[in-house]
């Protein structure tokens, strides 16, 4: 099944700094069998929210992926815990972060629960997680920084409760936020 996953780190790790983590990353993804079809450009982004930590390195991969959603999802996590993350503070600066964006056009839990997900107010979303897989991921049409390296993937791929392509949401999206949002040249991750 073809899926989209955020790569993001702002935080050095024992990997080296955080290009060397996201490079380690794709690398443990490919070990555990993902298969990796496209990479984004790569990206220096804000931290979120404003002024909690350095820039963030960001990217997207599109892979393949051949089991269900919340087994890609632990397959992230265990390489998050391999490369030093520990979850402690929302919104905390990383070492590394993988987000799965979409899985196909699939909904997890359900469309409802995604929903709920969706309007939860920023006062909640800061203290507030999620204890299951929602899918889509519940942040993308909010956040630039997501939405500009999926726009480099799969612009046409439409959010199957919103009904808005990857590039009808990053239209939505205010100037000032998609410019903070800046390509990094003279760097590349590399697949193999």
């Amino acid at each position: 099944m073809r899926a989209w996953i955020a790569f993001g780190a702002n935080l050095p790790s024992e990997t080296g700094t955080p290009m060397e983590t996201l490079q380690a990353a794709l690398h443990a993804l490919l070990a555990k069998g993902v298969t990796v079809t496209q990479l984004s450009q790569i990206y220096e982004t804000p931290c979120f929210p404003a002024g909690a930590g350095p820039d963030y390195v960001n990217f997207a991969a599109e892979v393949m992926y051949d089991g269900p959603p919340e087994a890609l999802l632990l397959v992230l996590h265990e390489i998050e815990a391999e490369l030093g993350r520990v979850r402690k503070t929302r919104w905390a600066g990383r070492q590394i972060d993988l987000d799965l964006l979409a899985y196909a056009d699939e909904v997890r839990p359900d469309a409802r629960s995604v929903q709920a997900w969706i309007d939860l107010p920023l006062s909640e979303q800061t203290v507030r997680a999620p204890d299951q897989l929602i899918l889509p991921h519940p942040r993308i049409q909010d956040r630039a920084f997501m939405l500009i390296p999926f726009a480099d993937l799969a612009p046409d791929w439409r959010h199957p409760l919103l009904g808005q392509t990857i590039s009808e949401m990053l239209a939505a999206r205010p100037e000032s936020e998609k410019t903070e949002v800046k390509p990094m040249s003279g760097v590349e991750i590399r697949v193999n």
